[in-house]
């Protein structure tokens, strides 16, 4: 069977891109190496005359700059640098400092306006917020009061990227919506969670919806359990100081996680527009169950790494890791219990874990199928149940575990496994980064893979309610893992409890 293209990616607007922190380590790794490869040789997914514009507190030449961003782009992005693409890219890249100062942004809204002069282009602007997130309301209102930000019914556009997290709590999440809603309509707001920008991710809709098989299967009536691990090998490298007053809860449950099982659990939206997708993510999250105090200590687990070993060399625990204070009581390990309360996955427990300092880098959904009755094959011996694994990363693609006889004269049953690696199906090639899908669609205005106001303050709701219960430490004391392992003890008899087990990514 041929392939088939349901919507086929057309090249952005012409507009401009304005780097808001643009000498950060986000910029550095992750934007300019992204945007270099949607206008390189080959791909044109940016037009020609597109600029990018670095604005930043640091006074930089035009030429330190250029050469910084080759360097980036060199160390980081998934093509090279080759020099008629390079050029064509540096040509519309610029740079402003005084990002800092009273008079940035009336000197922001000079310098575009000489850029599309002298390009030619509309004024239709991109403002990436690579900044953090206490200086979030301050930029966009100064946006506002510079005159930077269009009217949401005016032929050019303005929209805004904001990075997660998107607050500290609940409170302050509902303080930067609102901040961000006074100055901005809802559609001109792209709230970015590079997570969504995965391949495997994004195949998450079509595995369920293209598939009739699976969409059948999909639910209590078959589903024993559902398990989303995301397990980081590495400790805290330089982001230290962001992630003491973060945690695992905050930096990895409240947006990537739950934007993954929202996806994963919702009901069939009515189109594949993005209006559509986002009220069926929403309505997940309405139906997940809340953890509280009275069901924290049966329901959470927070742990965080002690010394241990990383592939056979010796590393310290997270209370030795530079930068982290004596009294620190940060969790890098995190398990979850809970269950969606709609008619769909009513019963079924959803088990979540995510740590840093774990044997290996690894994402994978697994859901697990129900036993099969003590009948006919499973009469005298225990038959596995049925197991399908849903991998993010590294080796992204999926498998689905089932029985089959083994050839002989016996019958002897065998487990098998059939499996789809994206590598080896649609070929070596490296797949497009995940800020290169989601720039590409901030370009044309797609909000499908952005979370939305609503979900950014429910996923907060779910997140609160468990910071509340911790703030008591007897209720869920802080324990320990070594660095290397798969977590706690207290992770494996969370789920023991129910008489399961944690499958290994």
């Amino acid at each position: 069977m041929e392939s088939l293209t349901i919507h086929r990616t057309q090249p952005a607007p012409t507009c401009t891109v304005v780097i808001f922190g643009a000498s950060g380590d986000l910029a550095k790794r992750k934007l300019i190496p992204a945007l270099y490869n949607l206008v390189h040789c080959g791909q044109g997914a940016m037009p020609a005359k597109s600029a990018v514009l670095g604005f930043a507190r640091r006074e930089l030449s035009l030429d330190q700059f250029h050469a910084s961003a080759r360097d980036w782009t060199n160390r980081f992005s998934r093509l090279k640098v080759e020099e008629g693409c390079w050029q064509s890219f540096v040509d519309g890249l610029d740079y402003l400092a005084g990002l800092d100062q009273p008079d940035g942004f009336d000197k922001l809204k000079a310098k575009l306006e000489s850029i599309e002069k002298a390009r030619g282009i509309l004024a239709n602007r991109v403002y990436y917020l690579s900044i953090p997130p206490d200086a979030i309301r301050d930029s966009v209102a100064r946006l506002k009061q510079a005159g930077l930000i269009a009217d949401p019914k005016a032929k050019n556009f303005t929209r805004v990227v904001v990075e997660k997290p998107i607050g500290h709590d609940l409170e302050s999440a509902l303080a930067i919506n609102r901040a961000l809603l006074e100055n901005l309509d809802e559609s001109q707001i792209f709230r970015i969670d590079h997570y969504l920008g995965k391949e495997t991710v994004q195949n998450l809709m079509v595995l369920r919806f293209a598939n009739n098989i699976f969409e059948r299967l999909w639910g209590a009536r078959n589903v024993d359990h559902v398990q989303i691990t995301v397990a980081e090998a590495e400790g805290l490298g330089t982001r230290a100081m962001y992630y003491d007053g973060a945690g695992a809860l905050r930096d990895m449950v409240q947006n990537h996680i739950l934007q993954t099982l929202s996806l994963l659990a919702m009901e069939p939206p009515v189109s594949l527009n993005a209006s559509a997708i986002r009220e069926a993510k929403l309505n997940v999250l309405q139906a997940l169950r809340p953890i509280h105090a009275d069901t924290a200590r049966s329901h959470t687990v927070r742990a965080r790494y002690s010394a241990g070993v990383e592939n056979g060399k010796p590393v310290v625990g997270y209370m030795d890791e530079q930068n982290i204070p004596d009294n620190s009581d940060t969790e890098t390990f995190v398990a979850l219990k809970t269950y969606i309360d709609n008619w769909r996955w009513s019963g079924v427990p959803i088990y979540i874990r995510t740590g840093k300092r774990m044997p290996k880098r690894a994402s994978s959904i697994f859901v697990q199928f129900k036993d099969v009755p003590q009948i006919l094959f499973n009469r005298e011996a225990a038959v596995p149940a049925n197991l399908l694994t849903i991998r993010i990363q590294p080796d992204e693609g999926f498998s689905f575990d089932v029985m089959a006889k083994q050839p002989g004269l016996d019958i002897t049953l065998r487990p098998v496994r059939m499996n789809l690696s994206y590598e080896s199906t649609f070929g070596g090639g490296v797949s497009p980064d995940a800020y290169e899908r989601l720039l590409l669609d901030v370009m044309d205005g797609d909000h499908t893979l952005f979370p939305s106001g609503h979900f950014v303050e429910k996923s907060w709701e779910f997140v609160q309610g468990i910071l509340d219960s911790w703030t008591d430490a007897s209720r869920v004391p802080l324990v320990e893992y070594p660095a290397g392992s798969w977590g706690p003890q207290a992770a494996e008899d969370l789920i023991r409890a129910d008489g399961r087990a944690w499958h290994e990514p």
